[in-house]
Parts: structure tokens; C-alpha cells; sequence
């Protein structure tokens, strides 16, 4: 892995009529048994398939990167949820980008830039209706998706609308090294926070908070209580809270946290793996005594708005107010690599794969 802010690959091209430009099979990533636990790489299978060819109103997409995100831990066990589960025996999908190399619909020419949910494969037919049309003549095709994708949208939401940032606020940020948590602490940050605080895992990550992404404190999870770094970090208490991660720093977000105070739920990540029952926090009893306010976020709700945070968020990125980092793994072979990397902290930003 390794770990960038500026890609130097060169654009993939595959717009050539000749069809011994194309590799002779596609490679896509299936899933093949379901995790008991923490997954591991024989939940994984690598399988060459036919490329397929788009009908009437299709494109085929040659995928350039893809991303690898916590929820799809979920999605791997057979169980009712806000989105369906992987089956086994099929290729896994996501968000990616790519370049269009044949097209029959009328409204996506050869040679665009796409994103669209038909990642885990390194070509994608895929409805014209489905992609959206990039573009990248101001932005990287990879920032689309994070700062300018789902993950920065997710980002914004919990700190604008499911736990509003008001002016002068302190606000706490669970797994802030990551891809929502990174982003959370710099958009509280441009809506007004007055003290923004992250937790992290080990002291390069707690250094990159502060010194890349302008957290004015970092706490290193690894290194003792939670609770007794946060009251050292805001010895006045926290007024928003964003959860990537839930369990010990959920109990000391509640802990923390002020009359009226609002925490945005976003992640739980240290319970994904889990096969029993999580414990819930201790204190709940102090949503009551402070009148807290902890709610829910699922970005598949919002999307109504995602326009106008993209318009936002180009903004914040050229003028260097949404800054970002990514780990980039090479290879569709080495995609369940990079999503169980995310998993275990591996990543600082958004995790990647370049195909």
C-alpha cells in the first residue's frame, strides 16, 4: 500500500475500435463464503469472466479505480438491512470510476468519465441511466470518490444536518484518520467549529490530524482511556460528536458531551466483526440528564441534496479548506486486500484500488 495526495498514473486508454487492445477475459472479485467473524481472504475468490457487451441504452466501462467502504462488511452476512446482501457466488459491487470504451446509449459517448456502483470488476456494463457523467477537468477522477463522493457527502451530512455544527462549538470525531472521519473534522471546522478533536490509532495518525487535516487535538486510542484523553482534550466537554466507530468511544463521547448536545451515528465500525451482541454504553442515562440528542445517518436519504454539497466541496478543495489523503492499492487481485486493511485501521483517508 501506499499512501498519496496526487496520483501519477497516467489515464488508462481503451478507446480503440481494435479488440486486441482489450485484455481477452474480465477480472472481478466474487464472494464465496460468508465471514464468520473477522473476513478473511478465502471469503474471496478472483474469477475471470467473459467482457461483456452493452445492449441499447448501455455503455461498458472500464474501471479505473474503486473503492472499498466499512458498510460492505455488512452486506457480507445474510441479514435484513437497508440494503441488500452480497450473494454468494457473485461479484461483489461499490462505487468506481472509469472510462466509457463502448457506448449505446445516447446520452454517454466514448471516452467519458463515470461513477456508478459496479465496482469489484475491472469492466462494468452498466445502464446509462445508472452512471453519472464526470467532470474532471478541475478534480481527479479518484476524488469522486471521496471529497466529492459519498464518502465526503456522508461527511458533511452528520455534521450539517443529523448533528449541526453551530458556531463555537468543540467537536469530537471517532476514527478521524479515516475517510468520513478526516473529512467530518474539516467540514465542522468550515461551518464553525471553534476546537476540533479526533481520535486515531498510533502517533503518525494523530500527527496527520493536526498537521494535514487542522484537528486541533489528536487522541491515540492505542495509548490508554479514551475518556481521560478526552477530558484532557476538552476539559469543557464536547458539543457534537460523530461516530465512526461506536463502543468505548461512543461511552466517551456520551461522557463528554454538553447540555443538548448532539452526536451524528454514522459507523460502528469496532462491532462489524463482531458475533455476539455488542454491550451498549453504560451511561445512557445522561441523554436523559443532558437531553442529548444521538441520530442515525444513512446518506441513501439525502441524495436530494448531494448537488449542492458537490458544488461546495469543489470550492473547499480548490482553496484548500477540504483537504485529503488516500492508500491506494494496485490491482483488482488485490482488492479484498485493501477492503480488509480498511478494515483493521490500515488506511489513512480514503482506501482505494487502482485497477
Amino acid at each position: 500500500m501506499n499512501t498519496t495526495n496526487n496520483s501519477t498514473d497516467n489515464p488508462i486508454n481503451l478507446n480503440s475500435d481494435n479488440s486486441s487492445d482489450h485484455p481477452p477475459v474480465n477480472r472481478e472479485i466474487h464472494l464465496v463464503s460468508r465471514p464468520a467473524g473477522e473476513p478473511e481472504a478465502t471469503n474471496f475468490a478472483l474469477v475471470e469472466t467473459e467482457i461483456p457487451q452493452p445492449a441499447e441504452g448501455q455503455i461498458l466501462v472500464r474501471n479505473n479505480w474503486m473503492s472499498v467502504d466499512p458498510y460492505m462488511r455488512g452486506r457480507m452476512n445474510d441479514d435484513a438491512s437497508y440494503i441488500v446482501p452480497f450473494a454468494i457466488g457473485a461479484v461483489l459491487e461499490g462505487h468506481a470510476v472509469g472510462e466509457v470504451v463502448a457506448s449505446r446509449s445516447a446520452e454517454i459517448a466514448v471516452g467519458a468519465t463515470v461513477s456508478h456502483f459496479a465496482g469489484w470488476r475491472e469492466y462494468a456494463v452498466i445502464d446509462g441511466a445508472e452512471a453519472t457523467v464526470l467532470d474532471v477537468s478541475a478534480t481527479r477522477p479518484q476524488d469522486h470518490l471521496g471529497a466529492l463522493g459519498q464518502v465526503g457527502f456522508t461527511a458533511y451530512l452528520a455534521v450539517a444536518e443529523t448533528a449541526p455544527v453551530r458556531q463555537g462549538d468543540v467537536v469530537f470525531v471517532s476514527g478521524a484518520a479515516g475517510a468520513v472521519g478526516s473529512l467530518a473534522g474539516q467540514i465542522a471546522r468550515n461551518l464553525g467549529a471553534s476546537r476540533v478533536i479526533g481520535s486515531a490509532g498510533g502517533p503518525e495518525k494523530g500527527r496527520i490530524l493536526t498537521d494535514v487535516f487542522g484537528f486541533d487535538a489528536a487522541i491515540d486510542y492505542r495509548a490508554g482511556s479514551i475518556a481521560e484523553q478526552l477530558a484532557e482534550a476538552a476539559p469543557e466537554g464536547v458539543d457534537v460528536y460523530v461516530d465512526n466507530v461506536g463502543g468505548d468511544h461512543l461511552e466517551a463521547a456520551i461522557g463528554a458531551m454538553r447540555m443538548h448536545g448532539r452526536a451524528a451515528i454514522v459507523g460502528m465500525i469496532s462491532g462489524y466483526n463482531a458475533t455476539e451482541p455488542v454491550p451498549g454504553p453504560s451511561n445512557l442515562y445522561d441523554l436523559v440528564l443532558r437531553q442529548l440528542t444521538l441520530k442515525g445517518l444513512l446518506v441513501v436519504d439525502h441524495y436530494d441534496k448531494f448537488p449542492a454539497y458537490l458544488a461546495q466541496a469543489t470550492k473547499w478543495l480548490a482553496e484548500g479548506s477540504l483537504r485529503t489523503r488516500e492508500t491506494i492499492v494496485h490491482g483488482i487481485d488485490r482488492a479484498p486486500e485493501a477492503f480488509l486493511g480498511m478494515l483493521r485501521g490500515a488506511n489513512t483517508g480514503k482506501m482505494l484500488v487502482r485497477l
